[in-house]
C-alpha cells in the first residue's frame, strides 16, 4: 500500500540521510521525498511517499518520533490533504508536432518554459494523476527528459505545527531552579513541547 507521511524536522544536518536511512533498513521503498524550510527556517517539512506494510510502517514512525532532530511525523494517507507535484519534461518538438503540444499544454493547464529548434521544455503541476496522464500523452512525442519534485502535500483539516519558542520556554520550572533547565533540556522537553497536532 502507498503510504503519504508528513515529518517536521529540524533544520540540520544529516537529518534527511537519517530519515530515509530508517524506511531503507525496514525495506520501504521510497517513491519520492520532498523536503524544504517552512516559513520557520529553522523548521523543514518532508513530504514522503512510500509502499510498505502498515505494521511496519508503524514501526517506522515510532522510531522517527524518537529521533531528536524529529519534530513531529504523521501518516496522512487517509486524510482529506491537498497534494501536488511539480515536474519539468522536454519532448522532441518540429514543425509537425507543435501544435499537437500545445493543445496538450493547454488542455492540463500547463506551461511551455523553452523552445529550441528541436525540443519543447514542459511545466506541469498538479497531482499524481494529472501529471500521469499528460505524460502518457507526451510519450509519443518522445520524450527526452524529466524531472519530478516529487509530491508535497498539507492535510485540510490537521495541522503539523511548531508553537512559539515562547509556549516552549514557559514548561520550564520557575526562575531561580537553574539545575531543572538543563535536566529539561537534554530530555527533549523542549521538542515535545514544540510539536503538536491541531486539528
Amino acid at each position: 500500500m502507498k503510504h503519504t507521511i508528513s515529518v517536521l524536522v529540524e533544520n540540520h544536518f544529516g537529518v534527511l540521510a537519517r530519515v530515509a536511512g530508517l524506511f531503507s533498513a525496514r525495506g520501504f521503498n521510497i517513491d519520492s521525498l520532498a523536503v524544504g524550510e517552512t516559513h520557520d527556517p529553522s523548521v523543514s517539512r518532508m513530504t514522503i511517499v512510500a509502499h510498505g506494510d502498515e505494521r511496519i510502517l508503524e514501526q517506522v514512525i515510532k522510531q522517527l518520533d524518537k529521533l531528536v532532530d524529529v519534530i513531529k511525523v504523521e501518516d496522512i494517507t487517509d486524510d482529506d490533504m491537498i497534494d501536488r507535484e511539480l515536474v519539468l519534461v522536454k519532448v522532441n518538438a518540429d514543425a509537425s508536432n507543435r501544435t499537437e503540444i500545445m493543445q496538450i499544454v493547454n488542455t492540463f493547464r500547463a506551461k511551455i518554459v523553452d523552445v529550441n529548434p528541436k525540443t519543447m521544455t514542459i511545466e506541469v503541476t498538479g497531482n499524481e494523476s494529472k501529471i500521469d496522464a499528460m505524460l502518457e500523452l507526451l510519450g509519443h512525442m518522445g520524450i527526452r527528459e524529466t524531472a519530478r519534485t516529487g509530491l508535497i502535500a498539507l492535510s485540510r483539516r490537521k495541522e503539523l505545527f511548531v508553537p512559539d519558542k515562547d509556549v516552549a520556554a514557559a514548561d520550564f520550572s520557575p526562575a531561580g531552579d537553574a539545575a531543572s533547565k538543563p535536566a529539561a533540556a537534554k530530555a527533549g522537553g523542549s521538542k515535545k513541547v514544540k510539536a503538536g497536532l491541531k486539528a
